[in-house]
C-alpha cells in the first residue's frame, strides 16, 4: 500500500516488510541530455507496485544496481497514470557511472518515493517562479511539468534556467513547449558560449532576475542549483521583494538509507532525506553559510 512519507504530507514509499528492500524496476527508455548525462524512464516490473506508485514533484527514489551500490536520484517527471518515472543521471559516482552503461530492458532496484516535495498545492492560485542552475533543473522539471499539466491552477509560471555552456542545458527538446505554455516566460542563460552558436543570454541567473520586471512580492519561488548559486539567488529574490516564507530550496546531501536511519545526510539538526530535500527558506536560513 501507499503510506505517508515520514518527512511530510503526500504519497510515500510502497511498503515492503523490509523498508530498505528495493523492488525490481525495468528501464523503458534512455534519452541523451548532454555529455555523460542521460534520462532514464523506469517502471516497477510488479504490476501492482507499478499501479500504486505515485509521488510529489521534488521527491526522490533510492536506485540500486546489484553488486554496485545504491544512491538517491531526484524524480524529474510529473506523476504519470502508467506509473512510470524519470531520473536524469550524470556519471559522477559508482552508481551513476554504472547506470550510464545500462540500456532499455535492463533491470535496477528502486524504492521510494522519499522526502518532502515541492509545495505544489500551497502555490496554487499564485505566481510560480522556478529558478534552476545546471543539473538542478532535473529536480525542478517535475514541478514544471506538474504546473503545466494544471494550467488554470497557477496565476502564472516563470522559468529561469542557467547552465555553464549551451551544451550543458538539459531538456532542450522541452523548451519550445515550455516557452509556448508559459506565454514566453522561459528565460535561458549560460555562463559562457564557448564559441558555440548561441543567440540567448550570457550571464548568471541572478542577472536575469535583476533585469526582468516580475511580480516578486506575489510569487512563490522554487530554487535548485549549486549552493553558491542558491545563496546569491536568495539574496536577489529577497532584495526584489519576494517574501521569505514563499521561497523554497532543494538541498543536495549524500543520502544512504532514505528513511533517516543512517545519519549520512545531517543538515544541521535536520535529515535531508526525511525533513527535505525541499525546505522552506526560513527553516534553513542559518545553515546556508550566510544570513540575509
Amino acid at each position: 500500500m501507499i503510506e505517508q512519507s515520514a518527512g511530510g504530507p503526500g504519497p510515500g514509499p510502497i511498503r515492503n516488510a523490509n523498508p530498505l528492500q528495493p523492488r525490481e524496476a525495468v528501464i523503458l527508455s534512455v534519452r541523451r541530455e548532454a555529455e555523460e548525462v542521460l534520462t532514464y524512464t523506469m517502471a516497477f516490473t510488479d504490476p501492482e507496485a507499478r499501479r500504486r506508485y505515485t509521488f510529489i514533484p521534488g521527491q526522490f527514489n533510492m536506485i540500486s544496481i546489484w553488486g554496485v551500490e545504491e544512491a538517491p536520484l531526484s524524480l524529474c517527471s510529473a506523476p504519470r497514470p502508467d506509473g512510470s518515472f524519470d531520473h536524469t543521471v550524470r556519471g559522477i559516482g559508482n552508481l551513476t557511472r554504472a547506470l550510464l552503461c545500462l540500456r532499455e530492458g535492463d533491470k535496477v532496484g528502486a524504492r521510494g518515493p522519499y522526502g518532502v516535495g515541492w509545495p505544489m498545492e500551497a502555490a496554487r492560485g499564485r505566481d510560480l517562479l522556478i529558478v534552476g542552475g545546471g543539473l538542478g533543473m532535473a529536480t525542478l522539471r517535475s514541478a514544471v511539468e506538474a504546473a503545466l499539466a494544471a494550467p488554470t491552477a497557477y496565476r502564472s509560471l516563470t522559468i529561469v534556467y542557467g547552465a555553464r555552456t549551451p551544451d550543458n542545458l538539459l531538456y532542450t527538446y522541452d523548451f519550445d513547449r515550455w516557452q509556448a505554455q508559459t506565454g514566453g516566460r522561459l528565460y535561458l542563460t549560460v555562463d559562457r558560449a564557448d564559441g558555440q552558436t548561441w543567440q540567448g543570454r550570457v550571464g548568471v541567473v541572478t542577472t536575469v532576475l535583476h533585469e526582468e520586471s516580475l511580480p516578486y512580492p506575489e510569487m512563490v519561488a522554487f530554487v535548485v542549483g549549486p549552493e553558491v548559486m542558491m545563496r546569491f539567488t536568495v539574496v536577489e529574490l529577497l532584495s526584489r521583494g519576494l517574501q521569505p516564507e514563499n521561497l523554497y530550496l532543494s538541498m543536495e546531501r549524500r543520502m544512504r538509507c532514505g528513511v533517516a536511519r543512517c545519519g549520512h545526510c545531517f543538515f544541521g539538526p535536520k535529515f535531508v532525506c526525511r525533513d527535505g530535500p525541499v525546505f522552506q527558506y526560513p527553516d534553513i536560513q542559518h545553515l546556508l553559510g550566510r544570513d540575509v
